[in-house]
């Protein structure tokens, strides 16, 4: 630890920071090392000199701390102070418990000349380097392209893993929802985030979530999201004619009749949304193909009623990709509703059990009130939400 007296000289180039007497018949001491002892006269009546404090810059940061190495208090802007204490630009510093008779020096911190080129101060709101899944300063920050938004490496790998297993149209932003193209940790905004810190300390979580949050993080490099694409499980219905030559057919009831019902030559076909399965486009018969919320086809009512079993037939859709609203019993909170988000999922959760109710009952008082028009439409992104009833058939 370097010892700090005082000195006249007028060099400053090596200096970091000053205190300066308020008694001009004083010097002023100059600290040059980020760890200083100060070694200066105390009292007024005598140039004898004594170690007195001790003055340390934090990990090279603006944060200073003064510790008392004397057997009396000090006064640091007022207070006694027996220990340590944060000191800042202009804070007035008294060598003993008392201003009469003790000196008094003001602190100056100094600009580090041989950095100025290196180092240059910004302003920023502290809100813009937050992440939007958990709304906390960014942990091990990653970036996503094109949009480039910021998100925690936990947040994002958790986002990442769950989208990955749902999504056929790409990987998208939880921020902008556009498709993300690539990922990668971000080593500037990574300084950023532990100057905010640093400066912040109420801010820094707990090191439970640290933890959780690392077990998370899968991205330790960067990453190109592609595009997947899946292939259809489905193949066409094949048809074996007397020759025993087998032909490729769109349906089902292509080539044989089923529930009463054959195909013919101008029979128009749909393509199930949720399986690419082949069904005949019969809007005549009262059962529905289309989902109203949505006007996509799916398959499983329209096979279901012409006595296929999906269970057998492992080409079509379950009956449950496709019924009616009051049919359908929900026993949890999807993972993606929130659009994958678990913090809202949990807070969502943690107010459904505040009314001491099952989420099934909620969903039950919620479709009655809705068939009897008594909850709002006109925000709900649906098609035809008018027409919507408990009745009606919607995907899941």
């Amino acid at each position: 630890m370097e010892r700090a007296e005082t000195s006249r000289s007028k060099d400053d180039s090596r200096v970091r920071a000053k205190l300066v007497p308020t008694d001009s018949a004083f010097p002023s001491i100059k600290i040059e090392s980020c760890e200083a002892l100060i070694c200066s006269a105390t009292v007024n009546s005598s140039d004898d000199k004594h170690q007195w404090c001790e003055i340390t810059w934090k990990n090279d940061s603006d944060i200073v701390t003064l510790r008392n190495l004397s057997s009396n208090p000090i006064i640091v802007d007022g207070e006694l102070i027996e220990e340590t204490v944060v000191i800042k630009s202009g804070s007035e510093i008294t060598s003993g418990p008392d201003k009469e008779g003790y000196l008094t020096y003001v602190f100056e911190p100094l600009p580090s000349r041989g950095n100025d080129k290196k180092r240059i101060e910004i302003s920023l709101d502290v809100e813009h380097a937050k992440c939007s899944i958990c709304l906390n300063i960014w942990h091990d920050v990653v970036t996503v392209a094109p949009c480039l938004h910021n998100f925690c490496n936990g947040c994002f790998s958790e986002w990442l893993r769950r989208s990955s297993t749902r999504s056929k149209e790409g990987i998208s932003c939880p921020q902008c929802r556009s498709v993300v193209h690539s990922v990668g940790r971000n080593h500037f905004l990574h300084n950023l985030e532990e100057a905010i810190l640093q400066k912040f300390s109420s801010l820094k979580r707990s090191g439970e979530e640290i933890n959780l949050l690392n077990k998370y993080a899968s991205i330790k490099s960067n990453i190109v999201l592609g595009m997947p694409k899946y292939p259809s499980r489905k193949r066409p219905h094949t048809f074996s004619d007397n020759g025993g030559i087998e032909v490729e057919l769109p349906c089902f009831q292509c080539g044989s009749e089923l529930g009463g019902f054959r195909c013919n030559g101008t029979t128009t076909h749909l393509s199930c949304h949720g399986c690419g399965a082949k069904m005949p486009s019969r809007p005549d018969i009262g059962v529905p193909q289309n989902c109203l919320g949505c006007s996509r086809t799916f398959c499983g009512a329209y096979w279901t009623t012409q006595g296929l079993d999906a269970q057998q037939f492992n080409v079509i859709c379950p009956e449950e990709t496709f019924k009616p609203v009051f049919e359908r019993t929900i026993l949890r909170i999807p993972d993606s509703v929130h659009r994958n988000n678990r913090y809202e999922k949990d807070v969502t959760e943690r107010c459904i059990e505040r009314t001491g109710k099952t989420l099934q009952v909620l969903i039950s008082d919620w479709i009655t009130k809705f068939g009897n028009k008594e909850i709002d439409r006109t925000n709900l992104q649906l098609n035809h939400p008018e027409m919507i009833t408990p009745r009606t058939y919607l995907c899941n």
